[in-house]
């Protein structure tokens, strides 16, 4: 028998959600494991929970999403567990918090505000935010988040207060005026010496105006650059399995030799 009952398999929302609060609540107290985390150190697994979830999004794998969610779920209960124990907050507060959050944000569902279209809620939210003792738009941007993701999320923010170009025709020719301009300065044809720090500097305009036109036609940038990246990988991956069955190594062979196989894998 075990030492604990089992929670019996929840058929509603409510009583699924305090079903992970008992098994939480007695994983605390009765594991060595459990009882020795702290918020420091769940945080990069906690990091590697969302990434895990972000993967099975891309790959568009439900049965991984619905673990992944779980998982994700899991540390946030945990969070506030660890926090009740210090008196300083426990997982109401934080459901109550989000909930009065949302309703606080949304007066065009419950108050009289009007609105027209997402883009005069996602003014409003801004806006709401500012009331609320936010200093800057930007203030809301982790500064830790990954540059491509932290670009679109300023834009996005800059964006909401009204700070944005009219149409996506002016986008393209600012992303075709940064192109040129680091072209005609960087151009490694001629070998002229390059100025790193500032062809740097240049690079990264490129990419932040890239960027934007990419959400003016509703891309996110780290999803297509993820995907890019996923296709790259399985490619390459058949390359390295075909060069295995030859007898071949890499290394030893031409790029020629090797475009053959890349170019099957374009075709799979």
């Amino acid at each position: 028998m075990p030492n604990n009952p089992i929670p019996a398999t929840a058929n509603n929302p409510a009583d699924a959600f305090t079903r992970l609060l008992t098994v939480l609540d007695t994983l605390r107290t009765q594991c060595p494991w459990d009882k020795k985390q702290t918020m420091e150190t769940l945080r990069h697994l906690t990091i590697e929970e969302t990434y895990e979830l972000s993967d099975a999004i891309l790959e568009g794998d439900l049965d991984e999403i619905k673990k992944e969610l779980g998982d994700v779920m899991m540390h946030l209960v945990f969070y506030s567990r660890i926090a009740s124990e210090t008196n300083d907050f426990n997982i109401t507060d934080v459901l109550n918090g989000v909930c009065d959050k949302l309703v606080n944000r949304h007066p065009h569902i419950y108050g009289d505000v009007e609105v027209q279209n997402e883009e005069d809620v996602k003014r409003n939210w801004e806006q709401i935010k500012l009331k609320e003792g936010n200093k800057s738009v930007l203030a809301g941007v982790p500064s830790s988040l990954p540059a491509l993701v932290k670009a679109a999320r300023i834009q996005e923010k800059a964006r909401g207060v009204g700070f944005d170009w009219e149409d996506k025709k002016q986008v393209w020719e600012k992303v075709e005026e940064e192109l040129q301009e680091f072209k005609t300065e960087f151009n490694v044809a001629d070998n002229t010496a390059i100025d790193i720090e500032k062809a740097e500097s240049e690079f990264g305009d490129v990419l932040f105006s890239l960027i934007n036109y990419a959400r003016f036609i509703n891309i996110n940038p780290e999803n297509a650059l993820e995907k890019t990246n996923k296709k790259f990988i399985k490619r390459f991956q058949y390359l390295e399995t075909k060069a295995k069955e030859n007898g071949k190594a890499l290394a030893d062979m031409t790029l020629a030799e090797m475009d053959i196989y890349w170019n099957e894998a374009k075709k799979l």
